[in-house]
């Protein structure tokens, strides 16, 4: 990463007179906006390095004699002189914090001027005067648009009424339902409502029940409770289902005749055990001239779902299957993801494929892309695969290990060209018939997996770049990308600080490729260390998200200019995007809507996003669930984040993480410092920083709201004792003026949140 600055230390320093001049002027113009140091001194040109403290001491004078706003941490903006009247989206908390939304600012609204609007809803609200040294706030005025929404939780029914008591972190009153509008529920039912009426006067909402999902504490019930609270399908729709099921295979003389056939061809998939959804195979043989020929040979989902039918609306709403702990929500009905489309051994398929005539090293001398029709000869899972690998004995082993050794060539150079180095070990969970956690294992990257992922990179990049790459003077057609920007300078080097408290060097200024040769150095001398998974974790952090998108940017952590997913249609819907682009280009068509396409690519990322969150919440129940049957238990942690209400701790055994609460910190004062990610005692400062390692007793395990607390257990093995420090001692890590302080007395402090 460049340094954005043009001028740098050749640029004269600026006096502070004219530096408060620009930087008020630069705000008041900008006044709907906030912005931090860095970008306030790139916008008024302080890029004298001396400017750059100049403008955080001046932020912070300005700010603390209310000229201007500090409206988060690190961000300022203008003294909003915006008129009484605004619109903004409301925010509602079940701690009672509810506030509005306006441009970067959240302006405080108490419940009984919030006229009941729900989180998300847009509304209109009058702001009142700012008094000084108080936050402003505002009173809702007039709701504009609802936000459609349900809420999950458990019925509670009694003679004359009934209540669903919400699970939800957005609303903190129960729901009153009707006996008349129960949909057959009954108390200790886990059910979805939605609300139906909320007078001004009246204390709880009125709503009704939408679905019935079964018995609190139930896997199923709490399984579809997390999908349903993230706006998740969790079944299908009977009309898609039945589409469905009228499609057949389709696989006749002439069809085949308009493909290439690779049906004689050694084709096998490896996929995880428990897969059924088999969307990639590879093929291989060899060339007269000693080169390979490898197909990357992708399901033809696109055949058979034809454009805004029902079934390719349903697929597009979805945009991906969805992935919890113990079940798969298939984008496409079982009957064309497990089955038709499905490639599965001795069975005909129709593919759309991407070919390669590879050289000994891996060199792709030649490629080609179209329909194809194969049958797999053998369906290997990973571990089947490794063992070939391992011991070069098997069904296929000379085809499996000369990928292998291709894909290793591929691999390498991949690292060698810059591409980031993330391999975390995944966590799983051993779950019996009734759903219930027995037992945490760990799934690590092999060359089996390794073998399948780098020729699918290999395919998805070079599909991108058949669309992508046009001559000079020529423009390309519109396209979906699937891009990954440069991280932030700021997140970067905040992370190049935690590192080097542990000893680790990150380089975070000169060219992506020198920066991420840094990144992966720093991975693997963290391996088998106390903070290999957080470090790792954090790495991840300060990258920015991947996104699907028409505006090509390259994919900075593959270090590719050009990037597309191809390689799953049955599991993603932007894939059966782009293998409709690449048929309709192939036929000579003109470019297609990219406005269209941007606004699918949109929803995709966003649903991405959401069956993301819905994962970790899966993964967060099992979690607790799995702990609740070893309460009392202590284990050895590690520190993996820093708030104000307490520290977590990820346990290194399973990899939970719960949370000690400062409330149950009772030794001390403790004051947090963000920037430094620590809590420190004022008497005996004592400091609790990212990357310690504590012992820890399950103290509390919350199913409801997927939360584990733990006790903190000093090295004597007894809880809370105060820690007296060692006469002379002087703490290095901790600096005064760096904190923000949240003055905080562990016994007394409430509960803010979640992590």
């Amino acid at each position: 990463m460049k340094n954005n600055d043009k001028t740098g230390a050749s640029a004269p320093r600026m006096k502070k007179n004219l530096l408060q001049d620009k930087v008020m002027r630069f705000l008041e113009k900008e006044n709907r906006q906030s912005f931090n140091y860095k970008q306030i001194a790139f916008a008024v040109g302080a890029t004298h390095p001396a400017n750059r403290m100049d403008i955080i001491n001046l932020l912070e004078e300005l700010a603390a004699a209310e000229l201007i706003q500090e409206v988060s941490l690190g961000k300022y903006k203008a003294i909003s002189n915006r008129g009484t009247e605004n619109v903004g989206i409301f925010v509602r908390r079940s701690n009672g914090r509810n506030g509005v939304a306006i441009d970067d600012e959240v302006i405080l609204v108490a419940e009984r001027n919030s006229l009941h609007a729900l989180n998300g809803d847009k509304v209109k609200v009058e702001i009142s005067a700012q008094r000084k040294g108080q936050e402003p706030e505002a009173k809702v005025i007039e709701i504009l648009e609802p936000k459609d929404q349900v809420f999950i939780g458990t019925l509670q029914v009694e003679k004359n009424y009934a209540s669903l008591v919400t699970d939800s972190k957005f609303l903190a009153a129960d729901i009153i339902i009707p006996r008349s509008k129960l949909k057959g529920g009954k108390s200790g039912d886990k059910a979805i409502a939605r609300i139906t009426q909320w007078r001004d006067e009246e204390m709880n909402p009125r709503g009704e029940v939408v679905d019935i999902l079964g018995k609190k504490g139930e896997n199923t019930a709490e399984m579809h409770a997390i999908l349903a609270e993230f706006g998740l399908p969790y079944k299908y729709p009977e009309n898609v289902e039945k589409a469905a099921d009228k499609i057949g295979a389709g696989i006749t003389p002439e069809e085949v005749s308009k493909r290439e056939d690779f049906r004689g061809v050694t084709t096998f998939t490896i996929d995880p055990r428990d897969a059924k959804d088999f969307d990639d195979a590879l093929s291989i043989r060899q060339l007269a001239n000693g080169n390979w020929e490898v197909g990357v040979h992708i399901a033809d989902v696109t055949h058979y779902v034809a454009p805004n039918s029902v079934i390719d609306r349903e697929a597009q709403q979805r945009a991906t299957s969805v992935y919890l702990v113990d079940r798969t929500i298939p984008m496409l009905p079982e009957h064309l993801s497990n089955g038709i489309c499905s490639l599965r051994p001795d069975e005909e398929k129709l593919t759309f494929s991407a070919i390669f005539e590879l050289d000994r090293s891996a060199n792709v001398v030649n490629y080609r892309i179209g329909r194809t029709v194969i049958k797999s000869n053998r369906r290997f899972t990973y571990e089947e695969a490794q063992d070939i690998i391992e011991t070069g004995n098997g069904d296929y082993a000379k085809e499996v290990l000369t990928l292998n050794s291709l894909a290793q060539s591929l691999r390498r150079r991949r690292y060698d060209n810059g591409a980031l180095e993330f391999d975390r070990a995944e966590v799983h969970f051993e779950i019996d018939k009734d759903g219930h956690p027995i037992g945490v294992y760990f799934k690590a990257s092999k060359e089996a997996h390794q073998l399948i992922e780098e020729f699918m990179l290999l395919a998805n990049l070079t599909v991108a770049e058949s669309i992508g790459k046009v001559p000079k003077g020529k423009k390309a057609k519109s396209f979906v990308y699937r891009v990954h920007d440069n991280p932030d300078p700021e997140k970067i080097s905040n992370f190049s600080q935690i590192a080097l408290r542990f000893g680790h060097r990150v380089k975070t200024e000169g060219s992506a490729k020198e920066v991420n040769k840094s990144l992966n150095r720093l991975l693997k001398d963290v391996k088998g260390k106390g903070e290999e998974n957080m470090l790792a974790m954090l790495a991840i952090r300060s990258m920015a998200k991947a996104v699907y998108t028409t505006d090509n940017v390259g994919h900075y952590g593959l270090a590719l200019p050009f990037y597309t997913h191809f390689t799953s249609p049955i599991r993603r819907y932007p894939d059966m995007m782009v293998h409709r682009l690449l048929a309709k280009y192939a036929d000579g068509a003109r470019s297609a809507d990219k406005l269209k396409l941007e606004d699918q690519c949109r929803h995709s990322s966003d649903m991405e996003q959401l069956a993301a969150n819905a994962e970790r919440a899966s993964i967060r129940y099992k979690q607790v669930e799995y702990m609740q049957d070893r309460l009392g238990q202590i284990y050895e942690g590690v520190i993996s984040g820093v708030t104000e209400w307490g520290f977590y701790v990820e346990l290194n055994e399973n990899r939970c993480e719960g949370l000690v609460p400062v409330r149950d910190l009772a030794d001390d004062y403790y004051d947090y410092d963000e920037k430094n990610y620590c809590l420190t005692g004022r008497k005996f400062h004592h400091q609790y920083t990212l990357g310690d390692i504590v012992k820890v007793q399950v103290a509390r395990a919350d199913l409801d709201r997927k939360q584990l607390d733990f006790a903190l257990i000093n090295d004597e093995g007894n809880p809370n004792k105060p820690v007296e420090p060692k006469k002379g001692s002087k703490n290095p890590r901790h600096n005064p003026k760096d904190k923000k302080k949240t003055r905080t007395r562990g016994g007394n402090e409430r509960r803010k949140g979640a992590k």
